[in-house]
């Protein structure tokens, strides 16, 4: 029996320092936060959201978890883990935490967006991305941390973490439904018209780059990228329950709502 018992504890203790390793680069790029308040936290929502004990809601920035199960719809995988796993890192912090605000500090829901951290000065959203169990996100004005965010994910897309175990990317021509996707495919046609530069992939999906996001530079960049393929990720919508397809238009349209949240493949 003591010889299982101490390969379990190995293998725990091993899992640790690998978590460790990948995790040391990814915090190394988030500043810290300073001083700044600490803020009693009730418990954690969901993978992504903190209730806090003054019941306001905190939406972390840079963050997206996969869904739990609400109104009849099963969980996501790795919602519930990502839940737990955040409310431990509140738990190992004395159930306190320092809140960084966004430049845009309220979202439409009039949650706070804000950074968060704990007493090591670890930022939690780091964390959750180097172990998996989250997708890196930037939405313009909030990217302070895009590098820091950008890397953590990449150290557990590569080291097949949590939901990177399976490659949760789809193929243009492969969504069937809204709502926070990783995609990829070719950009057949780049266009820009009043609505911004649009960048079409086949007959199925479109990708909107709004005017108040483009800037010079990267507008040279995304008309050059006729012809190559891309991994874009954000939010889909579907036009067509909007009653707003036309004849000939994709019928999914993913805005991007900053440079990062699109990439060049080779």
């Amino acid at each position: 029996m003591g010889c299982p018992a101490r390969l379990k504890k190995a293998s725990l203790v091993g899992a640790f320092f690998v978590l460790v390793f990948y995790l040391a680069p990814a915090q190394a790029l988030c500043p810290a936060p300073g001083a700044v308040p600490w803020h009693k936290v009730q418990r954690a929502v969901d993978g992504d959201t903190l209730r806090l004990a003054d019941g306001r809601s905190v939406r972390l920035i840079g963050l997206d978890t996969p869904e739990l199960g609400r109104n009849g719809k099963p969980a996501e995988p790795f919602a519930k883990a990502a839940q737990q796993r955040l409310q431990a890192l509140l738990a190992a912090s004395a159930g306190q935490v320092q809140l960084v605000l966004g430049e845009q500090p309220r979202d439409r829901y009039g949650r706070t967006l804000a950074h968060a951290y704990d007493r090591q000065g670890h930022n939690l959203e780091a964390q959750l991305l180097a172990e998996g169990l989250g997708r890196f996100v930037a939405i313009a004005p909030n990217v302070a941390l895009v590098d820091c965010h950008r890397t953590a994910e990449r150290q557990a897309r590569q080291a097949r973490l949590g939901l990177w175990r399976q490659t949760p990317v789809l193929q243009a021509g492969q969504l069937v439904r809204g709502g926070f996707t990783l995609v990829q495919g070719q950009v057949q046609r780049v266009e820009r018209n009043r609505g911004g530069l649009w960048l079409e992939m086949g007959d199925a999906l479109v990708l909107q780059v709004a005017p108040k996001h483009l800037q010079d530079s990267e507008l040279v960049r995304l008309q050059g990228l006729a012809g190559r393929r891309v991994e874009a990720r954000g939010w889909v919508v579907d036009r067509s329950r909007r009653g707003a397809l036309r004849p000939g238009q994709a019928r999914w349209l993913l805005p991007l709502t900053h440079a990062s949240m699109l990439e060049v493949l080779p």
